[in-house]
């Protein structure tokens, strides 16, 4: 029961706290639990009824759970390679494979409740707005509102799919990565506008329940953010499996009559491609989430395209307030915003904590994976570092071959001359869980010598990130 503690000539606030947080996305309720254990009195708000914030309900949760639900029906058409032959018909039920993922979410999302209960976390739900720099409004569903105060402030409101000027969202054939995880059918020609991440996992969810998959990417190709050696592999790999790839095409319009969907984009000589289907994902990135946010009232300063300003520190140009995750620069990650939530909760308890942003993983979680840490090698030209690559490759690893997971290869950059770690870049089976390894190492200083000199258990997947560093060293790989 809250208790009364101040009345303004404005409105009332019901409670007061040592820090409160507009969010509970992974950074959000990551940097409650931190800052609960650190002693704080602690609020979040959200505006949804449930937590857990894009990431648990309608991003890396759920993708992950229809990934999987895929994948399993995908190595259905494989198992008499392995001697295991399956009568009958073998069908999609996509109501079903889409009920398990709900499920899976409101599991998690669930577990973030018992978590802000465990940790004593106040919850609001809500919106949360500003008032003024140390007040924020809570405005419900029902229309009602309070008004809580808060020491310190951090911002946590994410991001949001991003769209093209000229494209409509309509939500049902013209969509977003939300729309996708809840589709009422497997597609018959799913269109994707974007070669990053999101629309990559997402179009082989659909390739392998029998949608065709085309790929519309603006640059000259796909992931492009990663290395280009992952870059080339993943379109190798995918290519061999069916999805159909327009790079260097340039989206300029996309129409819907009915239950076709029609984009027509030029290639990179100037003529019009048209792409007709039943569904078109639009998936060209996300933006940071202010909307509603009201942070002029608190002096908060906010670009045009909608990212909170901050410091070093996550700290904005308010004293007391900060901000984290996909709302600031750098890379929209969960993992990143968790660590954002935990080093701001440390700053107010007057710790000293850092974040290394070259060591913050990326992972594309389709079969194969696609991981990375640190530098690519485009990156090292343009610094005109001087380094050497030790590559290896997964057909060349036994239980790869064991698996029937041959597919992809590790390769390390290491620094010429002391043989530092610099980069670590992985496309293979397990990539998303090895790369733990390769941040380990950098977070360390290894070379690349330590990591080959480190016995790894044979036979497993982790040999050929010591075999990739034994290739960096001197050419010295043992099984290739």
């Amino acid at each position: 029961m809250t208790q009364k503690l101040k009345h303004t000539n404005f409105y009332t606030i019901m409670s007061a706290f040592d820090v409160v947080i507009i969010g509970s996305g992974p950074g959000g309720y990551v940097s409650a639990i931190r800052c609960a254990q650190l002693g704080f009195k602690t609020a979040i708000i959200e505006k949804y009824n449930t937590l857990g914030g894009t990431c648990l309900n309608v991003g890396c949760i759920p993708s992950k759970a229809l990934l999987a639900s895929s994948h399993h029906y995908e190595e259905l058409q494989h198992f008499a390679d392995h001697g295991i032959e399956v009568s009958g018909k073998v069908k999609v039920n996509l109501e079903k494979m889409i009920a398990r993922k709900q499920a899976v979410v409101d599991q998690t999302s669930g577990g973030v409740k018992f978590l802000m209960d465990k940790n004593k976390v106040t919850v609001f739900e809500g919106l949360g707005s500003f008032e003024d720099a140390t007040h924020v409004k809570i405005t419900k569903a029902d229309g009602s509102s309070e008004v809580i105060e808060g020491k310190n402030i951090i911002i946590a409101t994410g991001s949001k799919p991003s769209s093209l000027p000229f494209i409509k969202i309509d939500k049902e054939r013209i969509i977003t990565s939300t729309e996708a995880l809840k589709l009422p059918e497997v597609p018959k020609h799913l269109i994707i506008i974007g070669g990053g991440v999101i629309g990559i996992e997402l179009g082989q969810v659909y390739l392998r329940l029998g949608a065709q998959v085309s790929v519309i990417e603006y640059l000259d190709r796909i992931i492009p953010g990663m290395d280009g050696g992952l870059s080339k592999e993943l379109t190798k790999v995918l290519k061999k499996q069916g999805m159909k790839f327009y790079t260097s095409h340039k989206v300029k319009e996309v129409t819907r009559k009915g239950k076709n969907v029609t984009v027509l984009a030029d290639d990179a000589k100037g003529n019009t491609i048209t792409f007709d289907g039943d569904y078109c994902l639009v998936a060209v990135g996300r933006r940071p989430y202010t909307d509603g946010l009201a942070a002029d009232k608190a002096g908060v300063k906010v670009t045009e395209r909608g990212m909170v300003e901050v410091n070093d520190h996550l700290q904005t140009n308010v004293p007391n307030i900060y901000a984290i995750g996909d709302v600031v620069r750098g890379a929209m990650l969960a993992h990143k915003a968790e660590e954002e939530g935990v080093m701001v909760a440390e700053i107010l308890a007057g710790q000293k904590p850092h974040i290394d942003y070259n060591l913050i993983p990326g992972v594309v979680y389709t079969w194969p994976e696609v991981a990375a840490v640190g530098k690519t090698e485009e990156q090292l030209k343009a610094d005109g570092v001087n380094y050497k690559a030790g590559s290896f490759p997964f057909k060349a690893l036994g239980r790869a071959r064991a698996g029937g997971d041959i597919d992809g290869f590790v390769k390390i950059l290491a620094d010429a001359k002391t043989d530092e770690v610099l980069g670590v870049h992985m496309i293979g089976a397990r990539c998303a869980d090895l790369i733990a390894e390769a941040v380990t190492a950098m977070e360390f200083r290894a070379s690349a010598e330590d990591i080959s000199r480190m016995s790894h258990a044979h036979p497993t997947f982790a040999e050929a990130v010591k075999e990739a560093a034994l290739a960096a060293t001197d050419n010295r790989a043992l099984h290739v």
